[in-house]
């Protein structure tokens, strides 16, 4: 893999439940919102542990697999744009996300981008899905 190791760890505050963020981050048609305006393929209705889908941004496609699904936390190992993991925690009024892996891609400018569009998301449809 080309590309050097990277690793950033986000903590933000959210207004938003612990399901409404859970839901947010393992229903894909929420997922699909929130990560506009990447394209995904084979991404599943609920992430469930096994399934693999892929997320692209212009040439740039990165593999997911995910790994572990919990009730507060999500395991994805990622491959061909990124070679690592993508790791998310989350509870009532907060969210924690952790990302390693070899790439060419900036990992903490995409992490901290994809926080705040999560955080942006959240405000707007946590009072609507409580």
């Amino acid at each position: 893999m080309l590309g050097s190791f990277q690793q950033s760890n986000l903590r933000i505050e959210v207004a938003a439940s612990e399901k409404i963020i859970r839901d947010s981050l393992l229903e894909g048609d929420r997922l699909k919102q929130w990560m506009w305006p990447q394209s995904f393929a084979s991404l599943s209705d609920r992430l469930r542990p096994g399934d693999t889908f892929v997320s692209s941004l212009g040439l740039v496609a990165i593999e997911h697999q995910v790994e572990i699904v919990e009730d507060n936390s999500l395991r994805l190992l990622l491959s061909k744009g990124i070679d690592g993991f993508h790791e998310w925690h989350w509870g009532d009024g907060w969210l924690q996300s952790r990302i390693e892996g070899v790439s060419l891609l900036p990992l903490n400018f995409g992490q901290t981008l994809n926080l705040f569009r999560l955080r942006q998301y959240l405000s707007s449809h946590s009072t609507n899905h409580n």
